[in-house]
């Protein structure tokens, strides 16, 4: 048997999840015009309360963004610019300890490995704390 007379497998295609039917299905769709301004606003405050625009629009005018309000959680700026400037100092010893590599052949220190590892753990926690996930 030859490698051209064997059939390729067929591949079977991806099954997409199917949601559930709900029986208060949101249906009706309202549009507002606003300002780039007020678009801005109103963005903002929606990300700073961790929900879509639309759910926020909802939460503000009826109290409550409903059951299946999509939220996110909401960003902190701060702890991501940290987390910049943390990823900045570890690309920085990763360089040198490639550069040492290729100098003697030989990876120096292991305390800045060490060191490396304790920072990436460190930023995996502060990352999905400024994600909202850190429980």
């Amino acid at each position: 048997m030859t490698e051209e007379s064997v059939a390729p497998a067929k591949k079977r295609p991806k099954t997409v999840p199917r949601r559930m039917p709900v029986g208060d299905a949101r249906t009706q769709f309202i549009a507002v015009r606003c300002t780039v301004t007020e678009h801005a606003a109103i963005s903002e405050k929606a990300t700073q309360a961790g929900l879509a625009v639309g759910a926020y629009l909802r939460a503000t005018a009826l109290g409550s963004a409903g059951p299946r309000a999509v939220r996110k959680p909401p960003v902190e700026r701060k702890e991501l610019a940290r987390l910049l400037g943390w990823l900045g100092k570890l690309g920085s010893n990763v360089n040198q300890l490639a550069h040492g590599f290729n100098r003697r052949g030989t990876i120096p220190g292991l305390a800045e490995l060490v060191a490396a590892r304790r920072d990436i753990g460190l930023m995996r926690a502060a990352l999905m704390k400024a994600l909202g996930r850190d429980n």
